[in-house]
C-alpha cells in the first residue's frame, strides 16, 4: 500500500542523487509519492533525478525553490505531501534496503499506534564508516524524551532513520536561515507530542564530510550562534525544560570551541568554551571543557601550528 512521502532537499546535487533514488527503489510499493525540492541549483539536478526515478519506477515530483535553505526546502514539501508517512533522507545519502517497510512495520505492531518511528543508521566519516548508531533510552513521554535528545542523553536522531505521521508534524516546520541544528529543533518539537516506537537495526547510511560539517562554525560564529540560540529558545512553547535548553546550548558551544581550536582560532575557541562552561553539564563534559582549556592555554603560550580536530 502507498503510504509514504518521501522528500528530499537537493542543491547542486546532479552528483548524487541518482543513488540515493536507487537506494530507495526497493521501498516503492510503499512509497506514495518523492518530493524532490531542487533549491536554486546550476547543475543538472532536476534531469538527472527525472531520468533516475523513471528508470527506477519511483513517483518524484519536483519542486522548483529559490529559498537556499535546507529548513526552508524540507518546508515547501512539508506543505504538499499528501501521504500519511513522512520519510526524510538528503541527497547524498543512502537509504538501506527494507529499512522503509520496517519502520512501517513497526508503527503498525505498537500498541499505542506509534506515529514517530526512530531506527539506527551507518555513519560514514569522510568516507570510511565510523560506528553504527542505535536509538536507546527512549521512554513512554513525548517530552522527556525530548529533553533528553537535546541533552544528548539518547541516541540522536539523524535525518533518513526516521519515519513521522503527516497529522504529527502537522503545522511544525523547520526552522530557516539557520547554519545547523535546525533538524534537531524540528525533531525535538516533534518528538515532545510523539507517540514513538524504535527499530534496532539501521535504515540508511549518514554520509558526513569534516570540512562542511565543521565550517559551517567558522563563518560569522558568534552571529550564527544567536541566531540559533533564539530559534533553540523557542522550544520553550513545547514544554521543553529550560535546563535541557542550556544544556543544549553547551554542548553546541563546546563543539564550536573544539573547530576553533583545531584551526587555531585559540580566541574564539576560548570565547565558546567559556559558554559551555557556564551551561549545565555532565561529568563527561565538565572534563573535556577542562582539556579544551589547559589546551588553549598551551597553545597560546607556545603559538606553534594547529593541530588535526581531536574529538574528546
Amino acid at each position: 500500500m502507498k503510504a509514504v512521502s518521501v522528500i528530499i532537499p537537493a542543491h547542486d546535487a546532479a552528483r548524487t542523487i541518482a543513488r540515493t533514488l536507487a537506494s530507495l527503489a526497493s521501498e516503492k510499493e510503499a512509497i506514495g509519492e518523492v518530493l524532490l525540492v531542487d533549491d536554486s541549483s546550476s547543475d543538472a539536478t532536476d534531469a538527472v533525478a527525472t531520468e533516475a526515478a523513471l528508470r527506477l519506477g519511483l513517483p518524484l515530483r519536483v519542486i522548483k525553490s529559490n529559498c537556499r535553505d535546507v529548513g526552508g526546502s524540507r518546508n515547501l514539501a512539508l506543505e504538499q505531501a499528501r501521504f500519511h508517512w513522512i520519510y526524510l533522507i538528503d541527497a547524498d545519502d543512502l537509504h538501506l534496503e527494507g529499512g522503509l517497510r520496517m519502520l512501517l512495520a513497526t508503527a503498525a505492531e505498537a500498541r499505542s499506534g506509534a506515529d514517530m518511528v526512530v531506527g539506527g543508521y551507518r555513519r560514514w566519516v569522510d568516507g570510511e564508516e565510523r560506528s553504527i548508531k542505535m536509538p536507546a533510552s527512549y521512554t513512554a513521554s513525548g517530552p522527556a524524551n525530548a529533553c533528553a535528545y537535546l541533552e544528548g542523553r539518547i541516541r540522536s536522531i539523524a535525518v533518513g532513520s526516521a519515519l513521522v505521521s503527516r497529522r504529527l508534524v502537522g503545522e511544525t516546520r523547520f526552522a530557516t536561515g539557520l547554519a545547523y541544528d535546525e533538524d534537531t529543533l524540528f525533531w525535538a518539537r516533534v518528538m515532545a507530542r510523539a507517540s514513538l516506537a524504535v527499530v534496532t537495526r539501521p535504515i540508511f547510511v549518514y554520509l558526513v564530510s569534516t570540512q562542511r560539517s565543521d565550517g559551517r562554525f567558522t563563518i560569522r560564529p558568534a552571529g550564527r550562534f544567536l541566531e540559533w540560540r533564539r530559534a533553540l529558545r523557542g522550544l520553550r512553547s513545547c514544554g521543553i525544560a529550560e535546563r535541557s535548553l542550556k544544556i543544549r546550548e553547551g554542548l553546541v558551544a563546546l563543539k564550536i570551541a573544539r573547530v576553533h581550536y583545531a584551526i587555531g582560532d585559540f580566541d574564539m575557541a576560548a570565547r565558546f568554551l567559556s559558554v559551555a562552561e557556564a551551561a549545565p553539564r555532565a561529568g563527561a563534559d565538565v572534563w573535556r571543557c577542562i582539556r579544551y582549556r589547559l589546551k588553549i592555554a598551551l597553545r597560546r603560550r607556545f603559538r606553534g601550528p594547529a593541530t588535526l580536530l581531536q574529538r574528546a
